[in-house]
């Protein structure tokens, strides 16, 4: 029998939520197949199985406990079911080799380096997909079970519909742990630190022009396409060289002034907003932020964002714009002492030399300590990040070919 405990997320933390079990009692899981996903108040995390056999749940879903607890179960393979199409595949190979021709699109998905795993084959027949479909998608990989199920929440399908029904009834959920720690944190925020936000206006003409004509190549030669969190994040940390009391954060009597930018980037997941964190941003290229970037979306969005991602962090960037968001006033991350909040593109009429002209404008806000950071700071930090983002070339030494230089390509 193996037990299945649940292991220290971090330091400080001595108490985790049991927040959804991926198999039913008594299923037979395979080694390295995720079974549960745990809530810390810094992050979510899932346990997989250790070896084949079948699952024993021995915790409730909601149910908080203590780290080291055994929160279920293993019988080893010995005592485990397989799964219902593994048996006819085993009977068909023994008794009456397939011919040639029926086993040539098996064939091709293992010449291509393409796996997929008995549980995976189960839940596409389940789901009535067809093998080729997947393999397309995640070509030269092993696809498990996280596969499909990514694979299946990607796919476009019509949503349920949704309202009030008029019974009057209530619905009750218990807060996750990771909320709960959230909500305390907020809360600390405004009755802690300072906080005031300043506010500034971004034309972004220029990087939206630079996207539309280098997007393709740049995606040809990183794999990602041409954002806007990358222009920013440097714009900031070129800022922060002029202004790094913004970087800066109090400890006890002590004023804490790094020599580098960790650049904290709010990201949506699954289960809420986290910040995970680019470790020395300020020496990152425009590729480099943007591939950083996407792969710690990819994390968020996927539910495997570690605590270790989201250790430490001197100044954060959240873009709301994503949401429709055309202003807001962002809330610290503590112990920082500041943040930079951006907001969506919207096309407005500006006076340009005497001239009414339409340009497409972006609202940036910057809240911050006012125990730290002075108005002339926080003030000339955000026209300075303005100034960047409105001239991108700005970001690079003056030479020839800017655009190479900026974007690498």
């Amino acid at each position: 029998m193996i037990e299945i405990k649940v292991p220290s997320p971090g330091e400080s933390i001595t108490q985790v939520q049991v927040a959804k079990w991926l198999v039913k009692d008594g299923e037979a899981v395979e080694k390295d197949q995720e079974i549960v996903e745990i809530d810390s108040d810094k992050a979510s995390f899932p346990l997989v199985a250790p070896e084949d056999g079948l699952l024993k749940i021995l915790v409730a879903e909601g149910d908080t406990v203590a780290v080291g607890t055994v929160i279920a179960t293993i019988q080893p393979s010995a005592g485990a079911k397989k799964p219902v199409a593994e048996k006819p595949a085993e009977k068909v190979k023994a008794e009456k080799p397939l011919p040639p021709a029926q086993k040539a699109p098996e064939k091709e998905l293992l010449e291509a380096g393409t796996h997929i795993s008995p549980l995976a084959e189960k839940i596409l027949s389940e789901k009535n997909i067809q093998k080729k479909e997947i393999a397309a998608a995640y070509s030269g990989k092993r696809i498990g079970r996280k596969e499909v199920e990514s694979f299946i929440s990607g796919k476009k399908e019509p949503e349920a519909a949704t309202g009030f029904s008029g019974s009057r009834n209530m619905e009750r959920r218990k807060l996750t742990t990771l909320r709960l720690k959230l909500a305390e944190r907020l809360v600390s925020v405004k009755n802690e630190t300072a906080m005031l936000t300043t506010f500034n206006e971004v034309n972004m003409k220029a990087i939206l022009e630079l996207k539309e004509k280098y997007n393709e190549g740049f995606k040809e030669k990183y794999g990602v396409g041409i954002g806007f969190m990358s222009f920013f994040s440097k714009a900031v940390t070129l800022a922060l060289r002029e202004f790094p009391q913004v970087n800066s954060m109090l400890d006890g009597e002590e004023l804490v002034i790094p020599d580098f930018v960790d650049m904290g980037i709010a990201v949506s997941a699954p289960k809420g907003l986290v910040v995970p964190v680019i470790r020395n941003a300020e020496k990152m290229s425009i590729p480099e932020l943007e591939i950083r970037i996407k792969e710690l979306a990819v994390k968020a969005r996927d539910n495997r964002i570690t605590i270790d991602d989201m250790k430490g962090g001197t100044f954060t960037i959240t873009n709301g714009g994503v949401f429709g968001s055309m202003m807001s006033t962002p809330i610290l991350n503590p112990p920082q002492s500041a943040i930079l909040g951006m907001h969506k593109i919207m096309d407005r009429p500006m006076a340009v030399n005497g001239q009414v002209v339409i340009l497409p404008m972006m609202y940036i806000a910057l809240s911050y300590d006012h125990r730290v950071i002075d108005g002339r700071e926080s003030v000339s930090f955000l026209v300075k990040v303005k100034e960047y983002v409105e001239d991108p070339f700005r970001m690079v030494e003056e030479g020839d070919e800017p655009v190479n230089r900026l974007l690498e390509i």
